[in-house]
């Protein structure tokens, strides 16, 4: 009988372009995000429409918007809200172990694939995986699609808080596959119980009750 082949997934040559963008606006905004906002019109223009309008959606919100309280706005959302954490092991294993173990996978594919974290940076958090994509993408399109569940409870969260990131999220879920039906499962049940809490011992990495200085993160 012959043996099935494990198959790379499919990625379209306008993905990279997407992730590298949705990276850039998913950064704490400093002095350098209004450069990164007409870059990101340029590139917006030349992606197929459900990932481009979104995109556009949130860059003339921040262009109309004071560069002081565009970061407040950041800090609120993305700080001070567990609901809306960048970080995305923690939808999926919370405050626990089993987070660790997750975070250390996650250091390992970017090691294989020759990419070496900075000291401030998290391998979960969503722009460095987004960033990540960007440079491999069949792997990036991977990493992704495993964290389907939480990047769709986010873009619940972001859409229910009115955030302009939310613009952002949805384009991030219309680069990836649909969700299927255990996935919407799992969306079900983190949006009524939350993410699992701590078995044992303490959380051997910093959890989102104490993020890193945002002016620190992932740019």
């Amino acid at each position: 009988m012959r043996r099935k082949s494990k198959t790379t997934p499919r990625t379209e040559p306008w993905l990279p372009h997407a992730w590298q963008i949705q990276s850039l606006l998913l950064a704490y905004p400093d002095d350098e995000f209004a450069s990164r906002l007409a870059l990101a019109r340029r590139v917006a223009a030349q992606l197929p429409r459900p990932a481009a309008e979104p995109l556009l959606e949130f860059v003339t919100h921040a262009d109309r918007t004071a560069p002081a309280d565009l970061a407040a706005a950041y800090v609120a959302t993305f700080d001070h809200r567990k609901r809306c954490c960048l970080y995305l092991t923690y939808y999926a294993h919370g405050d626990t172990r089993n987070r660790g173990l997750a975070l250390l996978g996650l250091k390992r594919t970017y090691a294989a694939a020759g990419r070496r974290l900075t000291d401030d940076e998290l391998p979960d958090h969503l722009a460095v995986v987004l960033e990540f994509a960007a440079t491999d993408p069949a792997t990036g399109l991977r990493l992704l699609t495993e964290h389907r569940a939480g990047l769709e409870l986010l873009r619940l969260a972001l859409q229910d808080e009115d955030s302009p990131w939310a613009g952002v999220l949805r384009s991030v879920c219309a680069t990836l596959p649909a969700l299927a039906g255990d996935e919407r499962a799992a969306v079900a049940r983190l949006a009524a119980e939350g993410p699992p809490e701590e078995q044992v011992g303490l959380t051997p990495y910093p959890t989102p009750q104490f993020l890193p200085d945002p002016a620190g993160g992932p740019r």
